[in-house]
């Protein structure tokens, strides 16, 4: 599923004007899918109160053909102009001739306020993905009262038209008048912003309508929002005579004695998405107590400079290793040590050429080479990198406010300039590929925010990247599966105390949903 900027979807609308469908079909379609997704949230929409809020341009009109319809279908629809439309609108006048009653917003307030007290749910077709412009006046107003109101009764819901009124479609910025949705429908193609903060805050449930858009009209849009329907496509496939080499072996290099669990979180994670076989490369002292959890787990014990940090002379041991694993995972955990740091150089900008396996770059490996200048032209192996939004700073040079402003623009010019495969982790990971490819997934869960949950997910994009999928793939497959995961335990607990462990068995619990359909 693409995702589109403003202007993408403007040009979408002009090229389906051209090929048959001009913008009143499109509001049609738009006003009838609104309308069918209100009827769903709602359950039955008999006599049910709805009060449509319309603005001046299409959105409006997609408000204006979807109060059409719930009223057609038995509910009691009111219509809040907001600005007066234009004379001889076709769906204003369908309105009228149904007897729906309608107000100006610029005339009655008082009136706006009984029909929001008796109002079950509000559709706010106001403002859709034009140019962001500061709400004032009457549309201020109007929103003002509408968000009153949803805190004076918590059950009224409100329905957004492609994207609450006051987000901006681009960038996620909101209006301090914008009104956070229950349920947004957006029209043809998710836009940009609902998955960007602040405004992915105020998007409540997201549906993706069709609206007659040919999808052959996206195929160039760059941007894909990855989909259960995307994974079924892309999980690796497990045939009956496999062996344990069939599905890959990945070779993790993590923990110091203050990080244990990230070894273990890095390595479980692997292999809970299906990985063939994984060994863990470990200071010599730790590698009898992980042994003590990690029973699946081979193991390369490496030489120390003092009890708990490998040492520095250590990647030649882990060089002599590679050639037997698909993927190395390198960083979980390792530390800022010295002695560690200079292992990760050795290991990585020294690296044989021969060797070449493939790379999955987390933590203090990040923040190793963000000490070193010049650092992806010294690293020239296919990888992925996994930074959350401090490291992403660390490694681009940026204020982490920058970094967090435009995440996909960061991720994108990052993974152009190291030509590397770039995870910018957090709510709505952004994976972006060197050729400028780039995929958002579509998860925004707080009970991931805890200690250990990115090593799970360095180990889910390892495990999937030593079956066989690109760089790209893995990476944006493993965010998936990470978010389906963290979903099934919000399930099941809720979105406080989910720990990173929690996470492991419910890896194979996503895969298995995603496959069943």
């Amino acid at each position: 599923m693409k995702v589109v900027t403003t202007a993408e979807m403007k040009e979408l609308e002009r090229h389906a004007a051209e090929l048959g469908s001009p913008p009143e079909v499109l509001m049609e379609n738009a006003g009838l899918a609104i309308a069918q997704e209100v009827k769903r949230w709602l359950g039955s929409i008999e006599r049910q109160q709805i009060l449509v809020l319309v603005g001046p341009g299409n959105n409006g009109g997609d408000g204006l053909v979807a109060a059409r319809h719930l009223h057609d279908w038995g509910a009691r629809v009111n219509i809040c102009l907001c600005q007066p439309r234009r004379a001889g609108d076709p769906n204003y006048r369908l309105a009228q001739e149904r007897g729906i009653p309608s107000i100006g917003a610029n005339d009655d307030l008082a009136e706006l306020d009984n029909m929001l007290s008796a109002s079950e749910l509000v559709i706010d077709a106001l403002f859709g993905t034009g140019k962001l412009r500061p709400l004032e006046g009457v549309h201020k107003e109007v929103l003002t009262r509408v968000r009153e109101a949803k805190e004076a009764r918590h059950n009224l819901s409100i329905v957004a038209v492609d994207l609450p009124s006051g987000l901006d479609a681009d960038s996620g910025a909101t209006d301090p008048s914008c009104v956070a949705a229950d349920l947004t429908v957006t029209l043809g193609y998710p836009k940009l912003g609902l998955f960007a903060f602040p405004g992915g805050e105020m998007v409540g449930q997201l549906v993706i309508a069709d609206i007659g858009i040919p999808p052959s009209l996206g195929q160039d849009i760059s941007t894909e929002l990855v989909t259960e329907q995307f994974m079924r496509s892309m999980l690796p496939k497990r045939p009956p005579s496999a062996h344990k080499g069939t599905f890959g072996r990945v070779l993790v290099c993590a923990g110091s004695i203050h990080y244990i669990g990230a070894a273990y979180l890095a390595c479980e994670g692997a292999m809970r998405v299906g990985a063939g076989l994984v060994t863990l490369a470990v200071a010599r002292s730790l590698q009898p107590i992980l042994a003590a959890k990690l029973t699946e787990v081979t193991y390369v014990p490496l030489p120390e400079s003092e009890p708990g940090f490998i040492d520095a002379q250590a990647a030649e041991v882990l060089h002599q290793w590679l050639p037997g694993y698909d993927v190395l995972l390198m960083g979980c955990g390792l530390s800022q040590h010295p002695s560690a740091i200079q292992f990760i150089r050795n290991s990585l900008l020294q690296m044989p050429p021969n060797l070449a396996p493939a790379l999955v770059l987390d933590a203090d490996v990040l923040n190793t080479l963000a000490q070193t200048p010049g650092w992806w032209q010294k690293l020239t192996l296919d990888a992925i990198l996994t930074p959350h939004p401090m490291e992403m700073a660390r490694l681009a040079d940026l204020p982490i406010e920058e970094v967090q402003l435009d995440r996909l623009r960061v991720a994108r010019e990052a993974a152009a300039r190291w030509q590397k495969t770039v995870v910018l982790k957090g709510a709505y990971t952004m994976v972006a590929s060197p050729d400028g490819g780039a995929t958002i997934n579509p998860a925004a869960n707080p009970g991931l925010a805890s200690a250990g949950t990115g090593d799970v997910l360095s180990g889910a994009i390892a495990g999937l990247l030593a079956q066989g999928l690109s760089p790209p793939a893995a990476a944006a497959c493993g965010a998936y599966l990470h978010g389906a995961a963290g979903e099934i335990i919000e399930a099941e607990l809720g979105d406080a105390g989910m720990v990173a462990s929690d996470l492991l068995p419910a890896l194979p619990a996503a895969i298995k949903k995603i496959k069943q359909g």
